[in-house]
């Protein structure tokens, strides 16, 4: 199983990057899944993740109402929309997942529930 993210760049701040991130080796349609970043001198934090077949989301209070997570089952591909980026965006970004289909909120924070991570994609936002 593995798991390629890519869609990271250089950006000003207040532009929009798309990531995406594909899996191969199996399906994660109906699995927890989502985005982690971590920034320098800082612990990985929790962006945003879909929290099993019902696509219920949950997003990192920094982020909510500027990022959307989304997923193309047919694709097996996990997408991060972040828009309105800021300086304090910059991080490597990382997807994961897991292999529980059913997570209450405090669980999908913790990295410990993810059994398979990509490789992450720096994002960089100037200001």
């Amino acid at each position: 199983v593995q798991l390629q993210a890519s869609g990271g760049g250089l950006v000003h701040a207040g532009d929009s990057l798309r990531l995406s991130c594909v899996a191969s080796g199996r399906s994660f349609s109906n699995n927890v899944i989502g985005w982690f970043r971590q920034a320098p001198g800082k612990e990985r934090e929790l962006v945003a993740v879909i929290r099993g077949p019902s696509s219920l989301t949950m997003y990192g209070a920094s982020v909510k109402g500027r990022f959307m997570i989304s997923r193309d089952n047919a694709k097996n591909t996990l997408y991060l929309q972040m828009n309105n980026l800021k300086p304090e965006d910059t991080a490597v970004y990382y997807c994961a997942a897991s292999d529980r289909q059913h997570v209450i909120v405090s669980q999908a924070r913790d990295e410990e529930i993810y059994d398979y991570w990509g490789q992450g994609t720096q994002v960089t936002v100037s200001s």
